[in-house]
């Protein structure tokens, strides 16, 4: 048996926002959604938002940059990152700015690599290519997977 949730409570919104924000991160755009699925009326959650955010208890900048890191730590690429972040609504000049302060990409594309294929760089085209497609799938550039590889290898528009 469940009970109906008050959509103007904003003691009941707030003490979900915050437990949700304790066990992690979420962006705005994210919190919202789970209030709005909880039930809780749209003024009530902006309201709250707003104050979460005043308070720094929810940051959309630290967000990004703790999505980039976590994610560029487990070896995907900035344009893989990026499409991601892109999807959760997050404003674009965060995304950006995280972007370029964020790990060196080649550096990472070159470390992906290594652990996935060892330290020797490929020689054969087949080889080659094999390692720029993991790459690419990892959401690494043409220009960092050709760096990453030491070649010219032809990707396209990648």
């Amino acid at each position: 048996m469940t009970s109906a949730v008050d959509p103007t409570d904003s003691r009941a919104a707030r003490q979900l926002a915050v437990t949700l924000l304790a066990g992690r991160d979420y962006s705005s755009g994210e919190l919202r959604s789970k209030l709005v699925v909880k039930g809780f009326a749209d003024d009530i959650i902006q309201a709250l938002i707003a104050a979460l955010q005043h308070e720094k208890v929810l940051d959309d900048q630290r967000y990004v940059e703790h999505f980039v890191a976590y994610h560029s730590g487990r070896g995907q690429g900035p344009a893989r990152i990026k499409r991601d972040l892109q999807a959760l609504r997050l404003p674009g000049d965060l995304i950006e700015r995280a972007m370029n302060t964020g790990p060196d990409w080649v550096a990472r594309a070159r470390e992906v690599r290594q652990k996935k294929f060892g330290r020797v760089l490929p020689q054969a085209y087949a080889e080659k290519a094999k390692q720029a497609r993991f790459l690419q799938y990892r959401g690494f550039t043409g220009a960092q997977i050709r760096q990453a590889l030491g070649t010219d290898i032809d990707l396209g528009d990648a």
